[in-house]
């Protein structure tokens, strides 16, 4: 399991977790991948595999935004896949779908979240799976029993300016179209940063 997941199901900050992580001071076994994530086998955390195969699919879900990303696309595919293989998943499977982040407008990840045997979807950032609201989703999917896991979950703004940057988005989706809305939106909070 990630080293979020554990330290919130431990009630620990995560920040503690990752220096316990490089100290060697874990109370559990962990591993550093080679992609420098850490995973944590904590046997009380960790369930056995359900007897049912299909309860257990790990999909990993890539998007990108429009045709032109194509090779974007696949890199980003690969290095899902690598994460899953590093995961102990057997064989994962990947889909790839090309298509806006601000609608729902997304026929292969909508069937992918209402598919009940898919047990876990691995994105390769947050929003990838979904620009705006993406915690909603990920709350739903727990609510079944499924999860969500985020390769790189880092947050590069803090929570202000990341609330700050959907309701600009969403903004300029409404007055510039949906197409022009993540440009406008960079560019209205650059001209905030230098004012």
């Amino acid at each position: 399991m990630l080293v979020k997941e554990w330290a919130e199901r431990e009630h620990l900050h995560p920040q503690t977790v990752w220096k316990w992580c490089r100290t060697g001071k874990m109370p559990v076994p962990v591993e550093h991948t080679p992609s420098g994530m850490w995973l944590i086998h904590d046997p009380k955390y960790e369930t056995p595999a359900p007897s049912d195969a299909e309860q257990s699919r790990t999909v990993c879900y890539a998007r990108v935004s429009s045709a032109d990303q194509k090779a974007d696309l696949q890199r980003q595919a690969d290095r899902l896949k690598a994460f899953a293989l590093s995961m102990g998943v057997e064989a994962p499977e990947v889909v790839t779908e090309t298509g806006s982040g601000m609608n729902d407008k997304r026929r292969k990840l909508n069937r992918l979240l209402a598919d009940p045997t898919v047990g876990t979807i691995v994105v390769e950032h947050r929003d990838r799976l979904a620009r705006m609201n993406s915690g909603l989703i990920e709350s739903a999917l727990k609510a079944q029993g499924r999860r969500l896991i985020v390769v790189d979950d880092k947050e590069l703004d803090d929570d202000l300016v990341r609330d700050m940057t959907e309701v600009l988005t969403s903004f300029c989706a409404r007055l510039y179209g949906r197409r022009a809305a993540a440009n406008k939106a960079r560019a209205a909070l650059k001209a905030a940063e230098h004012a």
